[in-house]
């Protein structure tokens, strides 16, 4: 008895070397990539003619660049009421709405003469480099307390802790100005 092995159409076509769309055969020279490093080394060269302007970012601010959009939402700052005293009442609704969970509040009671609230924090920190500047926190607060409309973009430091804002550095921080020197609103 004979026994015959026959091939499938499937693994025929395995056998046989794929066809890729080129049809173009590599010279020696092409295939040592030569024509192509010197195409990189030309498109360089053409580069370094051009005039160059470098910005000392921090200090100085590209507005003549790019100007920022109106909702531009800069770092965090914590506002103050009319009495110069902060005005988070500690709810603790700006750290539930955050999705990133980098808002950090411990509450202590006001002392006796705030007649106005019950609570005040005692800890307010916000880590920026686990923030995602989406912006909840600031519709969430009740008080308008927090905000994000601040000049300051992002902050160049050299440590992990200079990017934990604690209350009284997010009390420093000032809203942004217009053109004229006021206070912009909040839209």
């Amino acid at each position: 008895m004979t026994v015959v092995a026959t091939r499938t159409t499937s693994e025929a076509r395995m056998d046989t070397p794929r066809k890729s769309g080129h049809t173009h055969e590599m010279t020696w020279w092409e295939r040592m990539y030569v024509p192509e490093a010197f195409k990189g080394l030309a498109t360089t060269l053409k580069h370094i003619p051009a005039k160059k302007k470098t910005l000392q970012y921090p200090e100085e601010r590209p507005e003549h660049l790019r100007p920022e959009p109106e909702r531009y939402r800069g770092m965090h700052r914590l506002t103050k009421d009319v009495e110069g005293r902060v005005k988070c009442v500690a709810c603790f609704m700006c750290a539930t709405a955050c999705p990133a969970d980098c808002i950090n509040i411990v509450a202590q009671p006001t002392p006796d003469e705030w007649t106005d609230r019950e609570k005040m924090p005692a800890v307010f920190e916000i880590n920026e480099l686990r923030c995602i500047f989406c912006g909840y926190c600031v519709e969430a607060c009740p008080e308008d307390a927090i905000r994000m409309d601040t000049n300051i973009t992002v902050p160049v430091f050299g440590r992990r802790e200079d990017f934990i804002f604690d209350r009284e550095r997010l009390l420093s921080h000032e809203p942004r100005m217009d053109l004229n020197g006021e206070y912009m609103s909040r839209r």
